[in-house]
């Protein structure tokens, strides 16, 4: 990958539904018989909790192959202290161009851009064997959990700058756009707009089940 071959750019309106499709191809039947993400994509650039400034899509030649939001959240402790932070996601990239560095690529750009904006700390849900080699590590070794004191396999913390954690427990709370997923018909509603695709089983809804259950002790 030669980085005079693509651009990295601001998403703009005219791109909604490009990046709505690209959301789409990259996730269907990935972690489920079909997908949410691109109506993630549709409600979360009308939710206020939504960073216009970290909103990003790779192209090449023109066509749009690789797209990255952020959402705004936070950290609790147990005094009630809170930390403004980012939650990343969804990042997408067509699946003729994945495993080629475009996430990468497009991951790295956006942790300067965040830092640039002052935030220090990124969280996201994922498969660690996506995000271990950019800088994020288990939230358990930054005791930051969930409600209930539950540390997520899958729950992982960047750090943009060094020793932003100093050993407190820090409770995470995401955007309430998430709630938002819980309406199975207007997802099938909204996905009725797109070119029919078939629901289907594969490995790797297996393989995110496993990440997405399992907890740190």
């Amino acid at each position: 990958m030669n980085k005079n071959d693509y651009t990295i750019r601001l998403e703009a309106t005219k791109d909604y539904r490009e990046v709505e499709n690209l959301a789409r191809e990259a996730f269907w039947n990935l972690s489920v018989p079909g997908c949410d993400e691109h109506y993630f994509i549709h409600i979360l650039r009308q939710h206020e909790d939504f960073i216009p400034a970290l909103d990003f899509v790779l192209e090449i030649d023109g066509k749009i192959i690789g797209s990255i939001m952020y959402s705004k959240a936070k950290l609790v402790d147990e005094n009630g202290i809170e930390k403004h932070i980012l939650t990343m996601g969804p990042i997408c990239i067509h699946p003729a161009y994945q495993r080629k560095g475009y996430g990468k690529t497009l991951l790295e750009y956006t942790f300067d851009k965040a830092m640039a904006l002052g935030y220090d700390t990124i969280i996201n849900f994922g498969n660690p064997d996506n995000y271990i080699a950019r800088g994020y590590k288990s939230c358990k070794k930054y005791n930051v959990c969930l409600k209930g004191d539950v540390f997520p396999a899958a729950l992982l913390v960047k750090e943009l700058k060094k020793d932003v954690f100093d050993g407190r427990k820090w409770y995470y709370q995401e955007s309430a756009v998430t709630e938002l997923l819980g309406d199975e018909k207007k997802i099938e509603e909204f996905d009725a707009q797109f070119p029919p695709k078939v629901k289907q089983w594969r490995p790797s809804q297996e393989e995110f089940y496993i990440h997405s259950h399992s907890i740190l002790r």
